[in-house]
C-alpha cells in the first residue's frame, strides 16, 4: 500500500476540498494555519515528474483559496536534496517516444512561474537545489537553506534552457552580471554565497535545537512529527507570519510584488490603496481589531482573512 500524502491529521476542517496527491507529494499541518509540503522522491533527489508538477500547482490553488491556512512552506524529502530539477530519465523517453511533457501555467512544480500568489511560501531547501528546483526558490517568498544547500542552474550543460520563470526573475533579484555568470556557466554555488547574492535569507545550522526552538520540536513529536534544521526554522518563521493580522500579510504581499514586476512606485501605492478599499480591509474587521488590541494591550484575535 503506498505511503499517505498525508503525514498529519488535518488540524482543521477544509472549507474546499484537499486536491488529489500521490505519494510524491506529502502534506503535513504544523499548525492550523500552516502547509508544509514535502516533496518525497528523495532516490531520484526529488526531481519533479510530469504529474508532480500539476498536483504542485493544485496544492498552491487550494492553499490560496483555503481561508484557514496563511503560509506555506515547501522543502524536500532527505538529506541529499531539496529538488534537483526535472526528471530527465521520464524527459529521456518522451524524447525518444514523442510523448509530449507539460507543465502548469505557474511553471516548475506550480512555483517557479507563479504570480500573484495571495500568501507567502517560504523554500525551505536541504541539499542539491538545481535546475527547476532552483527556479522554484528564486520566486519563493522567503528562502532558508542548509549548511549543505547546494545552489545552480545546469541547463545549459545539456543543452536546455531554464525556462519557468527563472531568468528574468534572477536578473531582477541579484543583478545583471551575477545572473550572466549563473545561467551561462551552469555553475553550482553555496548557500553562503547565495545569501551573500540576496537570494538567501537565512543559512540554518543543522542542530537549530535550543531553547524554544527544542520547545517546538518536542510539540512536533508530539503531533506524531519531526521538524529539525531547516525545516524546523521555516516552521518558526510561518508560525511567526501566521500570527500577524492574515488581511495584512496578503495586502502587504501584494504591494512588494506589484514593485518588483517593475510598476511604478506611485502607481503601485495607488492600486494597493484601492484594493484595501475595495476588499473593505481599510476599516475592516481585523484593522479595528488590531488597533483595539494594541490599545488594551492584549494579543489580537485574528479572523481569517475574505480575500
Amino acid at each position: 500500500m503506498p505511503p499517505s500524502p498525508f503525514s498529519s491529521q488535518i488540524p482543521f476542517k477544509p472549507r474546499h476540498p484537499l486536491p488529489h496527491l500521490s505519494s510524491q507529494t506529502l502534506l503535513a499541518f504544523p499548525t492550523p494555519q500552516i502547509l508544509l509540503v514535502t516533496l518525497n522522491r528523495p532516490a531520484s533527489l526529488n526531481c519533479i515528474s510530469t504529474s508532480q508538477h500539476h498536483e504542485l500547482a493544485s496544492i498552491w490553488d487550494w492553499m490560496d483559496n483555503e481561508p484557514s491556512i496563511r503560509c506555506g512552506i515547501i522543502t524536500g524529502a532527505g538529506d541529499r536534496a531539496f529538488c534537483a530539477g526535472a526528471d530527465l530519465k521520464e524527459w529521456n523517453e518522451s524524447n525518444n517516444t514523442g510523448r509530449r511533457r507539460s507543465q502548469p501555467r505557474s511553471g516548475f512544480g506550480g512555483l517557479s512561474n507563479r504570480a500573484r500568489g495571495k500568501k507567502p511560501i517560504i523554500a525551505a531547501v536541504n541539499g542539491l537545489c538545481l535546475g527547476g528546483g532552483f527556479e522554484m526558490v528564486i520566486n519563493a517568498d522567503i528562502v532558508l537553506a542548509s549548511p549543505t544547500a547546494v545552489f545552480g542552474l545546469p541547463e545549459v550543460k545539456i543543452g536546455v534552457v531554464a525556462l519557468a520563470g527563472a531568468l528574468p526573475r534572477l536578473v531582477r533579484t541579484v543583478g545583471r552580471q551575477r545572473a550572466m555568470e549563473c545561467a551561462l556557466t551552469g555553475k553550482q554555488y553555496r548557500a553562503e554565497e547565495m545569501k551573500v547574492w540576496g537570494l538567501v535569507n537565512e543559512v540554518v545550522a543543522d542542530d537549530c535545537n535550543n531553547g524554544e526552538n527544542e520547545e517546538r520540536g518536542r510539540e512536533a513529536q508530539l503531533r506524531g512529527e519531526e521538524y529539525k534544521g531547516v525545516a524546523q526554522r521555516a516552521v518558526e518563521i510561518a508560525e511567526t507570519i501566521a500570527g500577524n493580522s492574515p488581511d495584512s500579510i496578503m495586502i502587504s504581499k501584494y504591494g512588494l510584488e506589484l514593485g518588483w514586476t517593475g510598476i511604478g512606485v506611485e502607481d503601485g501605492t495607488a492600486n494597493v490603496m484601492r484594493v484595501m478599499k475595495d476588499q473593505g480591509i481599510d476599516g475592516g474587521e481585523n484593522m479595528k481589531e488590531g488597533v483595539r488590541a494594541f490599545v488594551e494591550r492584549r494579543k489580537a484575535n485574528w479572523v481569517d482573512s475574505k480575500l
